[in-house]
């Protein structure tokens, strides 16, 4: 009897701290309930997370504290999308912000390569990689490559797909894998052919499909206990599981690609149809001839290199493709905005040579094809490859928002949020107008890279910010002079929750030869 008293008086409490809960959080975005924090919101509206911390930080005036389950590491963090405070974190206090404890276990996959590393060693790989990626070898040796790539497969291929009629193409997985290649090309010297030529079902290539699976995970472990992937792990079930599969079959791709640039005959063959061209540079053979090391060296340093090639591999084909698939979607389904970039097109180069479209220097293409950049610049403001960043307190601090941080404090400045911030881009900010980085005279509008926050701001900006920019303008003006890009009415286009923001069923369009 004393036992159902006890029992009673109990529910009685919980019942009446829910329903207090329930009250006091009834008219707030997300609740903050006892014990389990504000998990629950995150978990229910975790199809739509981009969205979901949109509408957070413009209900909290620009930044907003979560609180997580009790005990957990997601007990606290900052989601901001004030680019005053994104300046301050990323460049007027950068010394403040780094890593933090748990940055490295939930990015193991990307091992101990740039992306993971602060402080001295940072600086030493981005002086290495900046003194390689900035000259003008190398700019003009990825121009080849794209170049002799566009006209030799992926434009052969779209036209090859064009003559067949109403066919159907995913877009999205075209292009990853024609970056893919690219980025192998310059990477690794070799051409890893993940877009073969004329052929009419595509096969899935275990270690392109890996990236993908390895990205998921990177953003399932930022709001998932550390207790319960942890235990994923250990149990092999889940995401976790999905993730291992995902990791050895990269890391069996990044061993042989090692092996290919260490020279090694016997495992430079990836495919018994791979094409491997000694005369093409190798980005991650002038590293490790940078670096110094001998054969003794590069045996005990072999995990940093192939670290160092995930990172780069990651960086250059990931958030490229997935930047040209929003733009297309875009463009498509803007006729007014396409038409405008093919006139463009036509007048700046085209009135003599009209098949010359894959020749265009580099010079003409940063200067001239400003409407394109703007097209351009618009899709990744909107849909930022890479949708967050993940800072943490070194100690405690104040933001400019007047927000306190406490040392150990995660910070998380949504690039997604703040594309659609009506405060940094006005009331038509979720509108796709190319027009709103271009002058009068016709030039484009530079934006501060802390509101315009795509490539990253301050001492951690993006290295590859030029390259990308004119990579995405040579195949967004190679494919749209050549082909109408009809988007299949019907699908669903959604980001994928992914630390790099692809569409979450592909792209679904239908390609025909565009009659100029």
């Amino acid at each position: 009897m004393v036992l159902f008293e006890y029992i009673t008086l109990f529910l009685t409490i919980l019942f009446l701290i829910i329903y207090y809960t329930w009250r006091r959080n009834k008219n707030v975005v997300i609740p903050n309930w006892p014990i389990i924090g504000m998990l629950p919101s995150i978990l229910y509206n975790q199809s739509r997370i981009h969205d979901f911390a949109t509408l957070l930080v413009k209900h909290h005036g620009g930044t907003f504290h979560f609180k997580g389950p009790w005990f957990t590491n997601i007990a606290n963090f900052i989601l901001t999308g004030d680019p005053m405070n994104v300046q301050y974190i990323t460049s007027k206090n950068f010394s403040n912000y780094g890593k933090g404890i748990d940055f490295h276990e939930i990015f193991e996959n990307l091992g101990f390569g740039i992306f993971n590393l602060d402080s001295n060693e940072w600086k030493q790989e981005r002086a290495l990689l900046h003194s390689l990626l900035k000259t003008k070898s190398f700019e003009i040796s990825l121009h080849q490559n794209i170049q002799q790539k566009l006209e030799n497969w992926l434009l052969p291929f779209l036209d090859h797909h064009a003559t067949k009629g109403e066919q159907v193409l995913d877009l999205q997985d075209i292009l990853e894998r024609f970056t893919f290649d690219i980025s192998c090309t310059f990477l690794f010297g070799f051409d890893s052919v993940c877009l073969p030529y004329n052929f009419n079902e595509v096969s899935d290539i275990a270690y392109v499909k890996a990236i993908s699976v390895l990205e998921d995970t990177m953003l399932y472990r930022h709001y998932i206990p550390k207790c319960i992937w942890k235990l994923q792990k250990w149990l092999q079930i889940g995401q976790e599981k999905k993730n291992k599969i995902a990791q050895q079959n990269f890391e069996q791709f990044l061993s042989k690609c090692v092996a290919t640039c260490k020279g090694d005959e016997e495992k430079r063959r990836l495919r018994s149809n791979e094409d491997v061209d000694e005369s093409r540079s190798c980005l991650l053979k002038e590293l490790i001839m940078k670096r110094g090391l001998g054969k003794d060296e590069m045996v005990g340093n072999e995990k940093h290199i192939r670290d160092t090639a995930a990172n780069l591999l990651s960086a250059g084909s990931a958030t490229i493709s997935s930047g040209l698939s929003w733009f297309f979607w875009l463009v498509s389904t803007h006729p007014m905005v396409e038409a405008k970039i093919i006139e463009e097109i036509k007048d700046n180069y085209l009135a003599q040579e009209l098949n010359s479209i894959t020749n265009l220097r580099m010079e003409d293409i940063v200067d001239k094809l400003v409407y394109l950049h703007g097209a351009i610049c618009e899709a990744l403001r909107l849909y930022p490859p890479v949708p967050f960043e993940h800072k943490c307190a070194v100690k405690s601090d104040i933001l400019p928002s007047g927000n306190h941080v406490r040392a150990n404090t995660k910070l998380i400045y949504s690039l997604y949020a703040m594309g659609r911030m009506e405060e940094i881009w006005g009331e038509d900010c979720l509108e796709f107008k190319p027009e709103r980085w271009i002058s009068d005279r016709g030039q484009i509008i530079h934006v501060p890279s802390y509101k315009f926050i795509v490539f990253n701001a301050g001492p951690r900006s993006c290295l590859g910010k030029d390259i990308s920019i004119i990579q995405m303008k040579m195949i967004a003006a190679a494919m749209l002079w050549k082909f109408n890009i009809k988007v299949v009415e019907g699908q669903s286009i959604t980001p994928r929750v992914s630390i790099v923001l692809r569409m979450n069923d592909g792209f679904k369009v239908k390609v025909s030869k565009r009659s100029i």
